[in-house]
């Protein structure tokens, strides 16, 4: 075998080895980070997540996201469309206070922002910080950090589909599949309300 062939097999090897490492030292959801907490009023019960692909022509005007449950919700004038199983901040208890914190925000928010050629495949921007995230954050002498996005899996990473699902694993973003991301992109409209509960 040819010295350069030899190194550049090594070299696959030793990242296929570098990404297990990286994937299998992210914490594994347990009971004890899936907070309970009972479904606010109003709010219709979260059933299991929906696979049928949404029609085409569908126009999401409301995402509702249940931290606890690691799903979040796409309706159509109050009409649920569909319900997809999310990954969230590594540390998913809680709001979002700080830069770095590794948690999801918790509110009511808007859909602001759109990426086709994000590091994450796709992304969706959400509003975070809104004034009083950032009044928070400037009492405190920190930055309330900022980027959140619902977005697919790091690209190159897409054969991952939903195992990425079984640890929480973004820096406090709402993550789908590449598949999931495309319809979403496609589907929720500009200035779309997202309502992340605990």
């Amino acid at each position: 075998m040819k010295r350069g062939l030899k190194i550049s097999l090594a070299a696959v090897l030793l990242l296929a080895v570098a990404a297990g490492v990286v994937w299998y030292s992210m914490p594994i959801r347990s009971e004890q980070t899936v907070a309970t907490s009972g479904e606010p009023a109003g709010e219709p019960a979260v059933s299991a997540p929906i696979e049928t692909p949404l029609p085409e022509d569908a126009v999401i005007d409301r995402l509702v996201v249940h931290k606890s449950k690691r799903t979040m919700s796409a309706y159509s004038k109050g009409k649920l469309l569909k319900t997809y199983p999310i990954a969230l901040g590594k540390q998913p208890v809680g709001h979002k206070h700080f830069e770095g914190d590794g948690k999801t925000p918790e509110g009511k928010y808007r859909i602001n922002d759109r990426n086709p050629n994000s590091a994450y495949h796709k992304n969706l921007g959400v509003s975070y910080p809104n004034e009083a995230d950032k009044a928070y954050a400037a009492a405190q002498g920190k930055s309330p950090g900022g980027l959140i996005k619902i977005h697919g899996i790091k690209n190159g990473w897409g054969s991952i589909g939903k195992r990425h699902l079984q640890r929480d694993w973004t820096d406090g973003c709402i993550a789908v599949t590449d598949e999931e991301i495309d319809e979403l992109y496609r589907s929720v409209k500009h200035n779309a309300e997202i309502e992340i509960l605990s």
